[in-house]
């Protein structure tokens, strides 16, 4: 008996053909770009409150350092530390801002193991180096937008010189009016706040001793700048030095404005092998302004406590008289 097959029962399949094919890619590209930035201002803005988060509590541990020492810790330390440059002993090392407010942000073992951080003549730094419990990662240190140089030990977060002046290495500083406005409140003050005298430093840290207290604060802390962000890969000296040693300094003046744009690869001197001083990470004039790679700003923590989203197209006066702590001024800002 012959058995006959019928077509009927079958169903045709029909491959795509190139032209839906790439109609559908196209389809799903459309769809990924509509996504992506989306995703991307989500990432963003959790990077942000991370962030946030991070200057509140380094806020916070320096409340707690004055708590217990009757002032906020010094932006870096050595012994001894003046008066003058003659009686400075730059060899005796002993830490950063970030260093002396490491019991207070539970960071207890690690103060405890950097020896003699109250003896003059004594190189705490570079001892605790030698021993090995520095150089140390800490990742409140570091903002999670900054991608770069991760596996090395820096800080996205420095002190508030307020419109401190900068030394002049480099024969261009286009910013010295700002450090120099008596009609603001304040005048001319030591450079890179290398001083142990408050009287010459015009915001909360100095590079070199001064003490600070809350009734030096005399605009009041809910209108002065404490710790601002900052860019390791743009700034030598924290780029050569981790965020413990006070040769690379974690503290910025506020006469830069807010992002100023820097190159990261031009490391030459004053920027002679391409970009010049203006745009050079050893021009102090230029690369010591705070700045961040959250988009038109950058955020900062007041001597209250509380954080601030700072936009870089600030008034530049208004940003001057936020960074000065007693210049006797009114604040008018967003």
């Amino acid at each position: 008996m012959m058995i006959s097959w019928s077509h009927a029962g079958w169903r045709s399949r029909r491959a795509f053909t190139l032209v839906e094919l790439l109609v559908v890619i196209a389809i799903i590209g459309i769809l990924v770009g509509l996504v992506l930035p989306a995703v991307q201002k989500i990432r963003e803005a959790a990077n942000r409150m991370k962030c946030s988060n991070n200057l509140k509590q380094l806020a916070l541990a320096c409340h707690s350092y004055n708590d217990v020492n009757g002032s906020f810790p010094p932006g870096g330390l050595v012994l001894p530390n003046g008066p003058g440059w003659g009686n400075i002993d730059w060899a005796s090392n002993k830490g950063t801002w970030l260093v002396h407010s490491l019991p207070f942000m539970e960071q207890d073992n690690l103060f405890n193991q950097i020896p003699n951080l109250n003896l003059p003549h004594f190189d705490s730094i570079g001892t605790a180096e030698q021993a090995g419990v520095l150089p140390k990662l800490i990742s409140m240190f570091r903002c999670p937008s900054d991608g770069t140089y991760l596996n090395d030990p820096f800080s996205n977060y420095d002190g508030c010189l307020g419109p401190q002046c900068l030394d002049d290495k480099c024969g261009f500083n286009p910013f010295a009016q700002y450090c120099n406005q008596p009609a603001w409140g304040y005048t001319t003050s030591a450079d890179d706040g290398t001083t142990s005298d408050a009287g010459e430093l015009r915001g909360m840290f100095a590079r070199n001793g001064a003490k600070i207290t809350f009734a030096s604060v005399t605009d009041g802390t809910t209108n002065t700048l404490f710790i601002g962000e900052s860019l390791p890969a743009q700034n030598s000296h924290q780029l050569t030095f981790p965020w413990y040693s006070v040769y690379g300094t974690q503290v910025l003046s506020t006469i830069i404005p807010i992002n100023y744009p820097i190159s990261e690869q031009d490391r030459s001197w004053c920027g002679s092998a391409q970009v010049g001083p203006g745009a050079s990470m050893t021009n102090n004039n230029v690369s010591w302004g705070f700045k961040s790679r959250h988009p038109q700003g950058a955020n900062f923590a007041f001597v209250d406590g509380s954080v601030h989203f700072i936009p870089q197209s600030i008034d530049h006066k208004t940003y001057q008289l936020l960074g000065c702590r007693n210049d006797g001024q009114f604040v008018a800002w967003p």
